[in-house]
């Protein structure tokens, strides 16, 4: 038993009203309670026991302590909990487990403690939101160690969960309140922010700010004062936080605001500083580091604002909130320091530091950094129709809107976006490629830097094997070990090599040195992780590894900012690509301390900023090359192997059409020089070579031939158009317009009749009106002129009369003449012209600014320019590169030229006002020239795409790839609708034409991109993902190897994958002796109009036949006749419709065959598709369901085997020549089985399941249990891996109409199975047999089965009610049936024991899905869901391990375990025979054999002895019965259910056991159900007469000294201390002996199968139903010694337990302590034997009391008793009272013949009231007689005071003697010393009178047998 003393309690802080306590403690779902006692600090001193049984303590055994207040309401009653671990009387169970101050957890003790009663009180019974404190559950004195946020719920009976409708991440959430336990200490620190200054703070143009400085962490937020009006503030300020650690928030927000106004609103820029980057807790390394508190600095921080980045799936920290993101500007730096503190006290929160800061004047140092790029192809844009230009800056460096320094060469020139002949367009630079060199000033942190790009170096070589590792999917793959090995060596390589020390660098920071350590730290332990890693689980591995080195890789003081690169149109910036300025840092280390990319060409994808461009559009696709360093490394600067930088000054003379003569008379506001937008521009006279350089040659005309491209160069066909203009004159007559012919926009154009048709095109139509459109029937569309432009803003189809004007547009197709030249060397040859045609000598291009200029005049040109170059050329050497030295304008000094050159006067009406630029455009361009071209063949082996996770469920319409290279692209064939669609193609470009050494292409190559694209039946094509990765580059033809074939992901717009394609590409350099021979260079086959894959490269595809059993459609709703459609690839099968499928759902022909082609590589297996298409009535067609099959190895098998066996159909039905054996059957076998034994089993159901789960002191023990066994599940039967999921004859698959998620809904199930098998190539080969069979069993389906489920009973559900318990029923729902009531539930209780049958008859398929429904009953309320489960039967029906009826261990034909199928075992054996396509087993009666599957068995070898078991029956069909049971059928058994919910998915809700049994109704009829009802307890009476004690402990003394003890006895059952019964007292006992006579009697319901009393008693008054309680049947006897005065003595125990109590001693001097022993040590011959009351109804003798002393039982006396156990019948029959109250008999009790100890108060009654008073208040008895006394003398004197002062004052002569008598009085008092003696003098009288006492006893001893003759003499 387990024993636990509750003393007392604190409550703290006190609760007012003073609470009215009670402790409820749980021990294995038992609860008890003490009394209820009222105060704040209770003291209860009460004992309480739990009975063990035979299940001892396990280490995680608990007690669960509730402190409730009483006197509150039902909700308010918590108070506390806590849960006390029970381990360490484990191990010592016989030492007192000591428990003080255990704390209880509540909601009113800290907001720190979260429990369940706080989180239910608080509002909306949730915590939304809240952040708790993790901690380490054996060190909670560590502290906090991080932080987690959740929303917890706790619901109640008929609450609803809230609604949490804020977003994930928002700006305004600074809610910090932290959950933590108590016990978890608080460690806090002072972040102290240094604020020294910032620079470059610009937020408007030529406008000053006052910048404040705003730092915000957790919510909380400090600000800088605001200097005025300046752009580069001091602010020398301590900002101090204070925090715990570790710190909750994980960024720190820096703020500069703009305070020219009072609100400050205006956000200069922003920047942020996460926690994780700049301290550490150690975790980045395993714990091999204790890590280092937040520190920064002293460093400059960058700022950033204005547009946000676009939201990117694979961006890493995507999910931070627009809040933490920063903005894409550069807006200045803020230098500043970060210093955590452990300190005491806190200073004052912001103060001053001094104006003189000398210690960060270091940190300050600047140095010139020089930056160039190389743009060398810009691709894959869209249509721009204006110039664009690339700007590139560092900070605000190259910035070309911010006069504020020095003008740089930051800009390429002005270039158009032409078409390349597909759908993309690109920039024309070809073989002249555009420079920028930008130079800047910043820190040196070099050695901050090769730290970084060595660690990125390793990470990135790490994350590249990592992917080559990932796309090796053959796992039978020799390289993929060879490249484990390659990625092992290269790490460990990697991770050996040493990081730059920063501990000798005198401007490394703390954090700097902090980092450092932790990053080698790292490195160490990665090189021994890599040196002993094995081949297992790989790609985990190298994750969790990358996973570490990614996070110790971010820098957070990195000071230069990051490169821009803007894409600009129309002077505004369009789209970015942000390069880290550390990855084109030049080191002088070496390669690998550089930057990855720095010198080398990367391909670079711009984007859009946040909110702008067009959807799955991609801005460019960039490639350069950039360096960037300090400008003392840029002496031998040369970025590629081969190409010139040539330097231009440019410039653009301007001449106007005046009076028909060209000049600058009519410019007008036209500058008379400009750049090449029109802006103003100095004149040639006024350029000045900048220091370093001078003059190469002079001025010169070369027109910009890449602007004066034909836009429609690339393009087949043009659409041209003209629109005729109307106006409507006076009369209201419509006539030519002033301006007749014009474009859409309103300019002028020739009329139609003039345009003439371009060299190399031509028409095939005249011009026709287009009536396409919203015109009326002569195309014609009306409108109001709206001045200033006359042009209407609307145009309408109907004339009205107050439109003024009309127009229509004519149009016509022009197509280009066939060509010799391809569509590049076209434009090549255009732009590669040095010599200018006739009439182009002087290089005028004519036309007007903001649209296209030509070099051949047109008869309305007006405005004609040319351009003037001047190239410059470095001077001398001066020990950096010379195009660094390009910085300031080209022009001489502006103050020297006090003339200004005059506007013309003149200028023509079409001129529009070109804005002037504030700066001088006067920098010059630089140009890379690349003289020697390079060409290039690209193969593309596009296979297959797959896993295409498609939004519908309808097929992937119209399917082919789009490859894309540089400005080429090429498009695959279109498939039709294909779920898998397989191209097989080879695209080949030719002729690609590079300009960059071959070399640096075979470094770094561009990229190929493949875009999936579909096109709808309209014919419009949707892009639906690309594919991006480098081509393998061969330079040398004869070393080539094909590239193998690899899956790449293909990612949408957003950055989700979103399929897969199988392709591979090469790059190949045409050589001279390539070019000799016919393109293309290698043999690709040429098969219907396109190139199709290589052999060698092509997956190997083998025939195979997927042979489908498509059985039937379930749960489908709202389809009228569905058919089955199965996809794999490109092949696709139908099935026939279901045309009555309400009736039957099963498909009219079950087997199909797919003959497809499938590759033998599992790496390049497609998914088998299964669609459920429903037919409507008109022929419509529509998809209603899809399943996919990914994985198909399962369905494999080899069609050849000799030991397969095809799925065959269960027999349903018995034939006639079968019907008389059942006659004879249910003759014989019903007759005898359902007789009703006459006799009481010992044992039934329940003792076979008790059996089963080791329960043994449930059941009665029984010799033949092992006949009767039963297997318990702890799972589902389908969960049971033997059984294949009860899907062995066709499984189920979920089919879905989206997407597959997590939450998506099932529309519906279809069953089915698959066979994939290798089909001959060959025709005339044999072809392999069919894998499933046709079965004539079809027409048995639907089959009406009779279904019985047994409900056992329930485990663990969830409590629905206040109690924390519930009160459960069962509902059964089959299709419409619904079995179950309401008012059968069991109260109170979380273990229902249901033990119920439930009967009913279904049509299985269209009653297949038994659902399970566990209610809670309420009385007012409705009733709440518990949980259910779902059995599918018929998948039990099908099944071929016999599921629908669990096979018995024994053939019982009568007794409690009765045979219940409807097939003995003999038919069940032929008919599992039939189906595995055996022979039918042939029995032989005569030698009790049977002969089965070529195998003879006999009786004798699974029975050696004949059994005894009453009931069995015939031998047959015994020895048939253990066939079945080596079959691995299933056997007789109970699952385990799992019960859910929907209003909590996922969440374990209880399990239910059960089992089902399934009987066709053409098998005949099913043997007798099962008898589960729970087992009832029976109505006892026990009587227990206490006849006499002996030996009791004496514990009282009399008054001469001698031990005695007043002794009585009480008893009760366990259980039951409400029943207590106590004898009447034996006074003065001497020898501990005591004489009673006094009968107890107990009632009991006693459940004898499982040795356990039930009580059922209700909780409350008004509670509905009682709680059933389970208790060991034990009777409790105590003796105690009576005490009036004080609370009675405990003499001893004795506990008997009524079912295995030890027989008792006949004599007092045999009975012993050893009789209570359980385990005891003596020999088996020596042990006490035991028995059962129960059975052996009465017996009397001698049993022990024992009582607990230090720790060890000894005996404390003993006790005779008789003890008498009757059924409720006999206790009527032979009644009898309590005690010795009528009726007395059975036996009469007589009152016991005592000695009279009553006269000892007469003889001496001073003594004994002395002695009883004494013994408890002599303490208060001696303080009242000092009081009395001290009162008496006080009173004395002050009665004899005035008449002894008279007497004295007065003396008088004559005097008396009252003062002489006086004292003579006080005298008698010491004679109370005489007579005090008295009482300490022994009783001389005492012996004799215990003399007369034992002879007064020796007379009623003698006289027993007389009054008590039924009675045995002791």
């Amino acid at each position: 038993m387990l024993r636990l003393v509750v003393e007392s309690a604190k409550i703290d802080p006190p609760l007012t009203p003073p609470p009215r306590s009670c402790v409820s403690i749980n021990f294995r779902d038992i609860e008890k309670r003490t009394h209820v006692v009222e105060g704040n600090d209770p003291i209860w001193n009460e004992t309480l026991i739990w009975h063990l049984w035979n299940r001892p303590l396990e280490n995680d055994s608990f007690l669960q302590v509730t402190l409730q207040d009483m006197g509150s309401k039902k909700k308010e009653r918590f108070i506390g909990l806590a849960t006390v671990v029970l381990k360490p009387l484990v191990k010592h169970p016989s030492k007192v487990h000591f428990v003080k101050d255990l704390t209880l957890l509540n909601h009113s003790m800290s907001q720190t403690d979260t429990d369940i009663g706080f989180v239910y009180h608080s509002p909306g019974h949730s915590l939304l939101r809240k952040w708790l404190g993790l901690c380490q559950p054996n060190k909670p004195g560590s502290g906090v160690t991080g932080y987690l946020k959740v929303t917890i719920s706790v619901l109640g009976v008929g609450d609803q969960a809230p609604v949490d409708r804020k977003l994930p991440y928002r700006a305004e959430d600074t809610d910090v309140q932290i959950f933590k336990s108590t016990a978890v200490p608080i460690h806090m620190a002072y972040l102290q922010f240094f604020i020294y200054c910032a620079e470059d703070l610009h937020f408007k143009k030529h406008q000053s700010v006052n910048p404040m400085l705003e730092v915000e962490l957790i919510g909380e937020k400090l600000k800088t004062y605001v200097p005025t009006s300046t752009d580069n503030p001091i602010w020398n300020q301590i900002l101090t936080f204070q925090i715990q650690m570790p710190c909750l928030s994980s960024y720190i927000k820096f703020r500069v605001l703009d305070c020219s106004r009072r609100d400050c609103q205006d956000e200069i820029g922003t920047a942020s500083l996460f926690i994780n980057q700049i301290s550490s807790t150690g975790e980045e390394i395993g714990g091999v580091s204790s890590g280092f508190l937040p520190c920064f600095g002293p460093s400059f921080l960058t700022l950033h604002g204005g547009k946000k980045a676009p939201f990117r799936i694979q961006e890493e920290g995507s999910c931070i909130s627009d809040s933490v993101k920063d903005g894409l500007a550069y807006r200045g730096r803020v230098f500043l320091e970060v210093i955590t503190q452990i300190k005491s006290q806190q200073d004052s929160r912001i103060k001053d530091l001094s104006h003189e800061v000398t210690m960060i004047e270091k940190h300050q140092n600047r140095q010139k950094y020089g930056l160039c790029v190389i743009f060398l192809s810009c691709t894959m844009m869209p249509n721009f129709n204006d110039l664009i230009q690339f700007e590139v800056s560092i900070g605000h460096y190259g910035n070309k809107l911010d006069l504020n320094y020095k003008p740089l060469v930051s800009t390429t020139q002005y270039s158009p976006v032409i078409y390349d002949g597909n759908i993309y367009h690109y920039v024309p630079w070809y073989n002249t490629k555009p420079v920028v060199a930008v130079t800047s000033s910043w820190e040196d942190v070099s050695f901050r830097v090769n730290c970084l790009n060595l660690l990125h170096f390793t990470r990135d070589r790490l994350k590249a094997n990592l992917d080559t590792l990932k796309s090796m999917r053959n796992l039978k793959d020799p390289a993929l070990l060879r490249q484990w090995e390659k990625l092992l060596r290269e790490l460990v390589e990697d991770c050996k090599r040493p990081l730059p020390c920063m501990t000798d660098q005198p401007t490394a920071t703390n954090l700097d040195r902090k980092r450092w350590q932790l990053r080698s730290l790292l490195l160490q332990e990665l090189a021994q992780k890599a040196k002993h890693a094995k081949p297992r689980d790989m790609v985990a591995t190298v994750e969790g590894w990358l996973y570490h080195l990614n996070a110790v890789l971010p820098e957070p003081q990195i000071s230069l900012p990051d490169v821009m690169i803007w894409l600009m149109a129309k002077e505004q910036r369009v789209a970015y690509a942000r390069v880290p300025a550390h990855s084109v840092l030049f080191s002088q280390a070496g390669p690998l301390y550089s930057g990855r990319f720095c010198g080398k060409i990367q391909t670079l994808l711009l984007q859009y900023p946040e909110g702008e461009g067009q959807k799955n559009t991609l801005p460019a696709h960039l490639r350069v090359c950039m360096w960037l360093g300090n400008v003392t490394d840029s002496k031998d600067l040369q970025l590629l192997r081969q190409g010139d930088m040539v330097v231009y000054a440019e410039t653009y003379e301007n001449q106007a059409k005046y009076k028909d003569q060209w000049g600058m008379q009519g410019l007008y506001r036209c500058p008379n020089f400009s750049d090449v937008m029109g802006n103003k521009a100095l004149p040639k006279t006024d350029f000045q070579p900048p220091p370093g350089w001078h003059w190469w040659d002079n001025w010169r005309v070369e027109p910009q031939r890449r602007l004066l491209l034909d836009i429609d160069i690339n393009k087949s066909q043009v659409l041209e158009e003209v629109y005729e203009n109307q106006d409507r004159d006076a009369r209201g007559a419509w006539v030519p317009a002033a301006i007749p012919n014009t474009d859409t926009n309103g300019q002028p154009m020739e009329a139609r009749e003039n345009v003439k048709c371009p060299q190399g095109w031509h028409f095939k139509k005249n011009w026709a009106v287009e009536l396409n459109r919203a015109v009326d029937n002569e195309g014609w569309e009306y409108g109001v002129g709206i001045p200033p432009s006359g042009l209407p803003q609307v145009w309408n189809s109907v004339e009205k009369t107050y439109h003024s004007c009309r127009r229509r547009r004519w149009v016509r197709v022009r197509f280009r003449n066939p060509r010799e030249l391809s569509l590049e060397q076209e434009t090549l040859s255009f732009l590669q012209q040095h010599e200018l045609a006739k009439g182009e000598e002087e290089g005028w291009e004519y036309g007007t600014f903001r649209s296209k200029f030509h070099l051949n005049p047109q008869p309305h040109s007006r405005f004609r320019r040319r351009c003037w170059h001047r190239r410059l050329a470095p001077d001398k050497d001066k020990g950096v590169a010379p195009i660094f030295l390009l910085e300031g304008s080209l022009a001489m000094d502006l103050k020297q030229h006090a003339k200004k050159e005059e506007e013309d006067k003149s200028w023509l009406g079409f001129w529009r006002r070109i804005p002037e630029d504030t700066r001088p455009p006067n920098m010059p361009f630089i140009y890379c020239i690349f003289n020697k071209p390079h060409y290039y063949q690209l193969f593309c082996y596009i296979y297959q795409a797959r896993n295409l996770m498609f939004n519908q469920i309808l097929t992937f319409q119209g399917p082919f790839i789009r490859v894309v290279f540089l400005n080429h692209s090429q498009c695959t064939q279109t498939l039709r609708s294909s779920a898998g669609p397989t191209w097989a193609q080879t695209l080949i470009f030719q002729h690609l034409l590079l300009y960059e050494n071959p070399h640096d292409t075979k470094e770094s190559p561009p990229l190929v991109v493949l875009e999936l694209w579909q096109r709808d039946s309209w014919g419009k094509e949707n892009l639906w993902g690309r594919s991006m990765w480098p081509p393998v580059v061969w330079l040398d033809f004869h070393n080539r190897t094909l590239p193998p074939m690899r899956w790449h992901p293909i990612i949408n717009e957003l950055g989700a994958e979103e399929g897969e394609i199988l392709a591979s590409c090469e790059l190949i350099l045409e050589t001279e002796r390539l070019r000799e021979k016919q393109l293309p260079i290698l043999s690709v086959p040429w098969k219907n109009g396109i190139y199709t894959l290589p052999k060698s490269i092509q997956p190997t595809l083998k025939k195979m036949a997927i042979e489908i059993l498509a059985w039937g459609l379930r749960n489908m709703k709202k389809v009228s006749s569905p058919q089955l459609l199965v996809e794999f690839g490109e092949e696709s099968l139908r099935t026939e419709p279901i045309s009555d499928f309400q009736t039957n759902p099963n498909f009219p022909e079950s087997i199909l065959l797919l003959i497809v082609y499938m590759p033998t590589e599992e790496a390049y297996a497609l998914p088998l598709v299964v669609k459920v298409v429903d037919v409507w009535i008109f022929g419509q067609q529509t998809v209603v369901g899809q399943a996919n099959i990914d994985f198909l190895q399962p369905y494999f098998c080899d069609p050849w085997a000799q030991d397969y066996v095809p799925p065959r159909l269960p027999t349903l039905c018995v034939k006639q020549h079968q019907d008389f054996l059942g006659y004879l059957y249910k003759k014989f076998f019903f007759k005898s089985s359902t007789t009703k034994d006459q006799y009481e089993h010992e044992v039934d159901w329940w003792s076979k399941l008790f059996w089963a789960t080791g329960d043994d002191h449930k059941s009665p023990k029984y010799k033949y249990k092992d006949y009767h066994t039963l297997k318990v599940y702890d799972c589902e039967l389908e969960a049971v891996p033997v059984f294949q999921g009860l899907q062995d004859f066709c499984q189920t698959f979920k089919l879905y109409q989206e997407q597959p998620k997590l939450d998506s809904p099932v529309v519906g199930e279809f069953k089915g199975l698959f066979r994939i098998y290798p089909f001959p190539e060959n025709p005339e080969a044999p072809k392999p047999p069919h894998q499933f069979l046709v079965w004539p069993e079809r027409e048995d389906f639907p089959q009406l089965c009779l279904v019985r489920v047994y409900v056992v009973r329930a485990i663990n559900l969830q409590p629905q009610d206040y109690n924390g318990l519930c009160d459960p029923y069962v509902i059964l729902k089959l299709g419409k049936t619904e079995l179950g009531k309401r008012d059968t539930y069991q109260p109170n209780t979380l273990d229902p024991i249901f033990g119920t049958m439930f009967e009913l008859t279904c049509n299985i398929p269209l009653e297949k899905d038994l659902e399970i429904q566990l209610y809670d009953f309420d009385l007012f309320s409705p009733d709440d869901k518990i949980g259910t489960t779902v059995i599918d039967l018929e998948n039990r029906l099908l099944s071929g391990f016999e599921a629908r009826c669990g096979l018995s261990k024994s053939y019982c034909l009568s007794g409690p375990f009765r045979w219940r199928d409807q097939m003995s075992p003999t038919h069940l054996l032929e008919r599992y025979a039939k189906r595995k396509g055996l022979p039918p087993p042939l029995f032989n009666p005569e030698e009790d054999s049977v002969f089965y599957n070529g195998k003879n068995f006999k009786l004798t070898s699974f029975e050696p002895k004949p059994p005894t078991v009453h009931g069995l029956g015939p031998k047959m069909e015994r020895l048939a019965l253990y066939l079945l049971h080596t079959q691995g059928l299933v056997p007789e058994h109970v699952e385990t259910r799992t019960l859910y919910s929907d209003s909590q998915p996922g969440i374990d809700q209880g399990k239910v056991q059960m089992w089902v049994d399934i009987f066709p109704k053409k098998l005949g009829l099913p043997g007798p159900p099962v008898n589960i009802s729970p087992r009832k307890p029976k109505r006892y009476e026990l009587r227990c007469i206490i006849w006499q004690t002996a030996n009791v402990d004496l514990v009282d003394s009399n008054f001469s000294g001698e031990k005695t003890s007043d002794i009585y006895v009480k008893g009760w059952l366990y259980g039951l201390e409400d029943d207590m019964q106590k004898t009447d007292i034996h006074y003065y006992s001497l020898t501990g002996e005591g004489n009673f006579n006094w009968r107890f009697i107990f009632t009991m319901d006693y459940l004898a199968a499982e040795r356990v009393c039930i009580h059922s008693q209700k909780d409350y008054i008004w509670s509905l139903d009682p709680t059933s309680m389970k208790f060991p049947a034990r009777l409790i006897i105590q003796v105690w010694d009576n005490d009036i005065f004080s609370p009675d003595d405990f003499l001893g125990v004795l506990e008997l337990d009524l079912s295995d109590m030890p027989l008792p001693a006949r004599h007092a001097n045999q009975c012993s302590i050893r009789m209570m022993d359980a385990d005891s040590k003596w020999p088996a011959f020596l042990q006490y034997k035991h028995f059962s009351l129960f059975k052996k109804k009465t017996v009397t003798g001698w049993w022990p009391c024992q009582v607990l002393d230090d720790g060890k039982w000894r005996l404390s006396g003993k006790v005779k008793m008789t003890l008498e156990m009757l059924s409720e019948k006999e206790a009527l029959i032979k009644p009898a009272g309590r005690g010795q109250s009528e009726p007395n008999q059975y036996p009469t009790l007589h009152p016991p013949l005592r000695t009279d100890s009553s006269f000892k108060w007469f003889r001496s009654p001073v003594q004994n009231i002395c002695r009883a008073c004494w013994k408890r208040y002599h303490f208060k008895i001696i303080a009242l007689v000092i009081i009395v006394i001290t009162a008496l003398l006080l009173f004395n004197f002050m009665y004899s005071a005035p008449h002894y002062l008279a007497m004295h004052w007065i003396k008088p002569e004559l005097r008396l003697s009252p003062p002489i008598k006086i004292f003579n009085i006080i005298t008698p008092l010491n004679t109370s010393n005489a007579n005090s003696s008295i009482l300490r003098t022994p009783d001389s009288n005492l012996k004799p009178t215990i003399d007369r006492e034992f002879k007064l006893l020796q007379g009623p001893k003698n006289h027993l047998s007389d009054i008590f003759p039924e009675l045995p003499v002791p």
